[in-house]
């Protein structure tokens, strides 16, 4: 029988554990903390019986997930909650663009700007699983759905700058950049427009919604798929050297490229290594979880039907403060992406007291307290917020990192995205999760397709993986 051992229980680790184990493979995951699920955990992080998100917390593309729906996760006790309302982008008017699952509704809302944005949106969004299959793997390939990605493929070149010209109203403008701002890029670079597209097609054909009890519960699902599968997970074993690692035909790094390298940079091929080395790190995240009393007073009262809420202003704010960011320089009103999951998923909160989740964008490797000015980006478009805070708790770059190394100085992304980076991760290659080196494979989120809770990475690196051990025998 086929061992394999995966090195990191984030959910990229776990999907290509799970995949493995489906097609026979004894798997065993070993973890460096005391528990599983990387970015996809949850817990109290500031007052008892009040559920804070850690890090990932809003999964479009992992309910879309093809991998988890075959799984059927729901199946190991996996809920999901969707709010009315996906997401809000309030302006210092008073306005706000509101994004629903329902396009229809999401261009009422729009008004004058309704049009465009069903006619922008519209194709990529009832197209969306057609689009993802050929998207949500290595860029080189043979295409399955080719029409699509010729329609899709000159809009997603754009940078995100000019796709906002195609919008009249601020707040049509204004949702679009605060989607398209998660790329964590300048707003003015080529394809900075295909991820907005992305990720508002995603919440058009599936919702953003949230796991009951925290995104944890993704991870609880999993691993009882996993046992049930009989995999093995080893927690409180921290990976070094390949000598801290058993031996077993395939070995799957749920690792950063800096972590892979070194580990098995002195086997990998000088390209591949040197590859590795020239990895750009993303920019950082500064996040700051609140416990207040009732809900956010929000001037438009809309945003408080929202899950997500995106606090940067207009477009040409967003995009002037991304600017400044990616320039080093932290601006005092960063933007702020603030979730509200116990608006769909009120199971988190204990009473009248509710969590709150933000992060702000700011420089890479950042070393301030952004706390302030995150709560002052809330308190612009909610007066009376601050008033409302009972507890805080905020965790900066190097914490972010502490808390799991794959988050390079506050990185939470896995990698930048921009340039040919943007495409192509961590390497320009047809297989560019194996290390080089016999039966290694990189399989986080610095691999294709990307950040996100929905286990693809993993799964395309398990699927590589048995490939080349298949033509090997």
């Amino acid at each position: 029988m086929t061992s394999a051992v995966i090195v990191g229980g984030g959910p990229n680790g776990l999907a290509a554990a799970l995949h493995l184990a489906r097609n026979d493979v004894d798997v065993t995951v070993l973890e460096a903390a005391d528990t599983v699920g990387g970015g996809a955990r949850s817990g109290e992080l500031t007052l008892p019986g009040v559920i804070h998100d850690h890090c990932s917390a809003f999964h479009p593309l992992a309910v879309g997930s093809p991998f988890w729906r075959d799984v059927g996760l729901e199946q190991y006790g996996l809920v999901w909650r969707w709010p009315e309302i996906d997401c809000a982008h309030p302006l210092d008017s008073g306005e706000a663009g509101l994004l629903y699952q329902s396009i229809d509704e999401t261009a009422a809302a729009l008004g004058e700007d309704g049009r465009r944005w069903r006619l922008f949106f519209g194709d990529v969004a009832s197209g969306f699983d057609d689009l993802s299959a050929d998207l949500l793997r290595p860029i080189i390939n043979i295409p399955r759905h080719p029409l699509r990605l010729a329609a899709f493929g000159p809009r997603a070149l754009l940078p995100a700058s000019a796709v906002a010209r195609v919008f009249r109203t601020p707040r049509a403008r204004g949702l679009f950049g605060g989607i398209a701002a998660h790329a964590f890029n300048r707003l003015d670079r080529p394809m900075t427009a295909s991820l907005g597209m992305m990720i508002a097609a995603s919440g058009h054909r599936y919702g953003w919604p949230v796991a009951e009890g925290g995104s944890g519960a993704i991870i609880d699902a999993v691993v009882s798929a996993l046992r049930s599968y009989g995999v093995k997970i080893e927690t409180g074993v921290r990976v070094s050297a390949r000598t801290d690692i058993p031996d077993a035909e395939l070995v799957l790094l749920d690792l950063s490229p800096e972590q892979a390298l070194a580990i098995y940079g002195d086997e990998m091929p000088s390209r591949i290594a040197r590859s590795y080395r020239r990895y750009r790190v993303g920019s950082s995240a500064f996040k700051v979880d609140y416990a207040i009393d009732g809900d956010i007073p929000w001037t438009n009262p809309d945003c408080g039907r929202a899950g997500t809420v995106h606090l940067g202003g207009t477009f040409d704010e967003v995009a002037s403060t991304e600017a400044s960011r990616a320039g080093g320089v932290m601006v005092p009103n960063p933007f702020v992406l603030l979730g509200q999951q116990y608006v769909a998923d009120p199971t988190r909160s204990a009473g009248n007291v509710n969590p709150v989740y933000a992060y702000a964008h700011v420089p890479k490797g950042y070393e301030g307290d952004a706390t302030d000015l995150v709560t002052q980006q809330i308190e612009r478009f909610a007066p009376g917020f601050r008033d409302r805070i009972l507890a805080t708790r905020s965790t900066g770059t190097r914490q972010l990192h502490d808390y799991n190394a794959n988050f390079a100085a506050g990185d939470i992304i896995g990698g930048a995205n921009d340039g040919l980076q943007m495409l192509m991760r961590p390497r320009t290659a047809l297989d560019p999760y194996w290390l080089g080196v016999d039966g290694v494979y990189l399989c986080s989120q610095s691999t294709p397709p990307g950040a996100g809770v929905h286990g693809l990475c993993g799964v395309n690196a398990a699927t590589a993986a048995l490939k080349r051990l298949e033509r090997k025998r």
